[in-house]
């Protein structure tokens, strides 16, 4: 179903740019963990008491008692979505989009390879670096947790906790993939690739502040990740997940069938 000389090459690309990507959240997750101690969980909560509209926008809470709860609280409301996000609008940009723009997909459909066959093969370039940088952030949690707080960290809350965010970056990354596949020129494909995930998060930071902003909630799939409530096991929170991962298949089998159909004028 796929090429293997083509996924090769795009993923040699993708490791550029994980590279730097793991690198940022290596940065963050080793340095907030690191962080976690009475003391410092205080000081913490004390800026929120100074700015809790800021603080509350970017998913921070006060409060923690627990390492997994302090990690919710100042990785998984911000430094975990915006980071994994840009990968995907980057990724999926480049890996169809681009290559029309460019002209290069003459090259790719001038070869014996069937038009669902590059699709495919693109997919799974995109699934292969989601799913390396969520694996990637799990194992350095887990590291940097037995480095500084031996035995603190719950490893299966933690593993349940990753793979609704797993859920959350796949139905990202398909909304940058459907984008790159119906468009054939590159600012159509990251006005919308980018703009939509962009857009909901934005909103999504509104609707944090609560208030009269909180009814914004409604218009961004974000509000369908809820990190402390999976952690929790609450129904509502794995159903958000479980809707998040059919939306991601449903935009991929979409985008799959738009590449198949589309006519590129090459």
């Amino acid at each position: 179903m796929i090429n293997l000389a083509l996924y090769k090459r795009e993923m040699k690309g993708s490791v550029k740019v994980l590279l730097i990507f793991a690198a940022i959240v290596t940065l963050y997750v080793t340095i907030i963990i690191s962080m976690y101690d009475p003391e410092m969980v205080e000081t913490l909560d004390s800026f929120y008491d100074i700015m809790p509209e800021v603080m509350a926008a970017v998913g921070m809470s006060a409060g923690s008692t627990s390492l997994i709860g302090f990690m919710i609280s100042y990785l998984y409301g911000f430094i975990l979505l915006v980071f994994p996000m840009l990968f995907c609008i980057l990724r999926g940009n480049g890996l169809v989009a681009k290559y029309v723009d460019r002209g290069s997909m003459v090259t790719l459909l001038a070869a014996p390879v069937k038009r669902r066959t590059i699709a495919m093969t693109q997919l799974s370039v995109m699934l292969s670096g989601i799913v390396l940088l969520v694996l990637y952030i799990t194992g350095l949690e887990v590291v940097a947790a037995r480095v500084s707080f031996p035995g603190e960290l719950a490893v299966p809350e933690l593993l349940k906790l990753n793979t609704a965010l797993l859920c959350l970056h796949l139905f990202i990354g398909s909304i940058c993939f459907f984008a790159s596949c119906a468009f054939s020129d590159t600012k159509y494909s990251i006005a919308v690739g980018a703009g939509i995930p962009a857009l909901t998060y934005v909103l999504q930071m509104l609707a944090n502040t609560g208030e009269k902003a909180e009814k914004v909630k409604y218009f961004t799939f974000f509000t369908l990740f809820d990190a402390a409530g999976v952690v929790e096991g609450e129904r509502a929170a794995i159903f958000g997940a479980a809707v998040l991962f059919m939306g991601a298949v449903l935009l991929f089998g979409s985008a799959i069938g738009v590449f198949c159909k589309k006519d590129m004028h090459i």
